[in-house]
């Protein structure tokens, strides 16, 4: 869906008014930014991009572990970030807007817990700039932003840097305007452009929770812990830990411990300062002292490497046409019995056909999800969907396929639920 969306934006359309999608805009921006100059359908380019946003994630948490405690600290949490950021599915390795999110955020991080002898500490607006950002490509990233604010006004914050109260509202404040000043300019770019009530309405508005799959999501947290079990242990294990190595930095495992609270409410996906937390008890439980050990002569570098290793086997599976079957058969025909001007619509909740196929949307609705009310999550039995049907959406169809008529029309999901409203 977001290359729909960003292949869009690179033919001289708009996000939310010539392509639907729920993300905020920076999203869809990045992936327009990378199709621009690596060309249209070219997803090995993404895909390193991926990759690269990965290793930039992974140097960042070097930094934290590196600034808390020390370089094998920095090592340990940053291969942690390369080995479980691909946990359980391939899906998880998707340049989606959690992996986005995730890099911005931990920087944003990184800065924060940066010692200073500075009364202003300017870099805190970069941090909320950064934490900004990180909103505009998953909504739920703005959640981080909470337990660092708090971070800064602590009492303990304060004891450490020697810090008035003052100051400490001085660099609360330098934070909370990076983060306005980004959205604001974001704001007005989108205003300039003529949509922001559209963004507004698809990226805020239209998240309601109709249904809430308490068994699926039970499931995928069992899953998690599972795949992550030695990330849950090394967290719980920083909880109950009471040993010295945190005496000083009781502000930052407040603010760290309250990052993982603020992720787990906003249904944020692996959380990457969990694997600071474990980091921190692994080297105070695995890691010796011992300057010979084979960590201690470890570099950044090695890490990567390692954490890349991980990363790319499963990168090589994404899905869609990128994947390693290439276009589906259906795709193959529409590409080969269409001309490079035409149009399709695709029926459903499937996106890709428009890649395989390399064909440009017929209508808005990449996705009929406005057409049909559907629930996202799954189905749900004896749930009417029509009252959640956008209003006017299927006029605004009516209007999108008079301006460029489809030359195909392809039904991806034809059940039940859909039928009734073809």
């Amino acid at each position: 869906m977001y290359s729909v969306v960003a292949n869009e934006i690179v033919d001289g359309g708009q996000p939310y008014v010539d392509a639907v999608e729920r993300k905020p805009p920076l999203l869809f921006w990045t992936y327009a930014a990378v199709f621009k100059v690596a060309g249209k359908f070219n997803w090995k380019a993404l895909h390193i991009v991926a990759l690269v946003w990965t290793l930039g994630a992974m140097a960042g948490l070097y930094v934290i572990g590196s600034e808390l405690f020390d370089r094998k600290t920095g090592l340990i949490a940053a291969l942690f970030y390369g080995v479980f950021q691909s946990w359980w599915t391939w899906k998880t390795v998707a340049f989606d807007g959690e992996m986005l999110m995730n890099l911005p955020i931990i920087w944003a991080w990184a800065i924060a817990f940066r010692r200073s002898s500075s009364r202003l500490r300017p870099e805190l607006l970069l941090a909320g700039a950064l934490l900004g950002a990180a909103f505009l490509l998953k909504q739920p990233a703005a959640i981080a932003a909470i337990p660092l604010g708090i971070y800064l006004l602590l009492p303990s914050y304060r004891d450490t840097r020697s810090l008035t109260p003052t100051n400490s509202i001085l660099q609360a404040t330098m934070l909370t305007a990076g983060f306005v000043a980004v959205v604001g300019l974001v704001t007005i770019v989108i205003w300039k452009q003529g949509i922001l009530p559209e963004a507004f309405y698809w990226t805020i508005a239209d998240h309601d929770i109709p249904h809430v799959f308490w068994e699926r999501g039970i499931l995928l947290t069992l899953a998690f812990i599972g795949a992550c079990l030695p990330l849950v242990v090394g967290a719980i294990m920083a909880c109950l830990d009471q040993s010295a190595i945190w005496a000083e930095r009781r502000a930052e495992r407040t603010a760290l411990f309250g990052l993982l609270v603020a992720s787990t409410l906003g249904v944020a996906p692996i959380d990457p300062f969990a694997r600071t937390a474990g980091g921190a008890v692994l080297r105070t439980t695995l890691v010796p002292d011992d300057r010979t050990a084979p960590l201690a002569t470890t570099t950044f570098g090695d890490v990567c490497v390692a954490g890349s290793h991980c990363y790319c086997p499963l990168n090589r599976s994404l899905d869609g046409a990128g994947s390693a079957t290439g276009p589906s058969e259906a795709g193959q025909y529409l590409s080969t019995h269409s001309a490079l001007g035409d149009r399709i619509f695709v029926w459903g909740q499937t996106s890709k056909m428009y890649l395989e196929a390399q064909r440009r949307p017929a209508s808005r609705y990449i996705t009929t999800f406005p057409l049909t009310g559907y629930i996202f999550g799954g189905s749900v039995p004896g749930f009417d969907t029509r009252g959640r049907v956008l209003p006017g959406a299927w006029n605004t169809l009516e209007r999108d396929f008079a301006r460029h008529p489809p030359t195909y029309i392809i039904d991806v999901q034809s059940d039940t639920r859909t039928l009734q409203y073809q």
